[in-house]
């Protein structure tokens, strides 16, 4: 089994790289983040075409979610979820499906602007919300597999100027705490379980020739439950389609798993 998260920053920009990407990649799962596409604009019949269910959560502009599972391997998604219980919340983050027989949450975690700002306060209270769920999920669910865009780069090693960033939006002590508090419910980056290079990010800012030089932020990330974490045989950042023209300021990151998990 293999799963990937991408943030594509526009689904309706980034079709035909999304298509081009999963035909060469050819992950069994995979989440994207920024669709900015209403429902009824959902290209579900090219995704199709592509060798993909979907199932999809979006709204005009901004936010929006879906889930892709590859049709010659799995059938459609089950048991949909796309709001947090208890949070009453219009914008369009959440994207929870079984695919197979595995439990998988999509997440476009909010940015929080700026450290202090009411954005702020919004994505801590949205992370506190998203704990609470995984934890009854993971009671449901031991086999899931939680990723998507998280907006936090776990630690230093993820930044490529810690000091630059330190304390800031993304990087500041109360966000890591709460990511901290979910993978502390038996969630593993799966990124972190191999040895990888340094300087290794899954996001750079379009400005200042961010890529190019490679000032960017490890933030997309995927965790598993402790009852895939040995199953794990690889996580990558895929950076090819950071190359290309008009990308997403994201790039693909990708876990397999044993063909037995």
């Amino acid at each position: 089994m293999k799963v990937a998260t991408w943030n594509v920053n526009s689904l309706r920009v980034r079709l035909e790289q999304v298509v081009e990407w999963t035909g060469s990649a050819a992950p069994d799962i995979v989440g994207l983040q920024e669709t900015k596409l209403t429902d009824d604009a959902f290209p579900e019949e090219a995704l199709k075409e592509a060798g993909y269910h979907s199932v999809f959560s979006g709204q005009k502009t901004y936010n929006g979610v879906a889930l892709l599972a590859r049709s010659e391997t799995l059938d459609p998604p089950t048991d949909v979820v796309t709001d947090l219980p208890g949070l009453d919340d219009p914008q369009r983050r959440v994207m929870v499906a079984t695919c197979g027989d595995v439990r998988v949450a999509n997440l476009y975690v909010p940015n929080g602007n700026a450290v202090g700002s009411d954005k702020y306060e919004y994505k801590l209270g949205w992370l506190a919300a998203l704990r609470d769920f995984l934890e009854a999920e993971l009671e449901k669910h031991p086999k899931l597999v939680v990723m998507g865009d998280f907006n936090i780069a776990p630690d230093d090693r993820d930044v490529h100027d810690p000091v630059e960033w330190e304390g800031a939006i993304l990087c500041s002590e109360p966000e890591r705490n709460a990511l901290g508090a979910i993978t502390a419910l038996g969630l593993s980056d799966a990124y972190r379980q191999f040895d990888q290079p340094e300087k290794s990010f899954s996001w750079w800012d379009y400005r200042a020739a961010g890529f190019r030089r490679n000032r960017g932020l490890r933030i997309d990330l995927v965790l598993v439950s402790d009852a895939l974490r040995d199953a794990l045989t690889e996580c990558r950042i895929d950076v090819e389609p950071r190359t290309w023209e008009r990308p997403s300021d994201h790039t693909p990151v990708v876990a397999s798993f044993a063909d037995d998990a």
